[in-house]
């Protein structure tokens, strides 16, 4: 039992991270100081680490489900 609670909590840290990373993420895409568009590379990287992030999550939360998070 307490290897579920300790695998819990890496879940969510794992979930604090993904926030904080996606608002640096964010952040680039919408930053108003930017005098130019994004470029097409700038846009398929940033569009592959969001892709990053959600197949983070689901196999994060399918582990915690199966019970072997960590």
């Amino acid at each position: 039992m307490r290897s579920q609670q300790f695998s819990e909590w890496v879940f969510v840290f794992l979930l604090v991270g993904i926030i904080v990373f996606s608002g640096i993420v964010i952040a680039l895409m919408f930053n108003l100081s930017r005098k130019e568009n994004l470029k097409t590379g700038e846009r398929w990287m940033l569009g592959a680490i969001i892709l990053g992030i959600v197949a983070a999550v689901i196999i994060g939360a399918m582990q915690m489900l199966a019970g072997y998070l960590f």
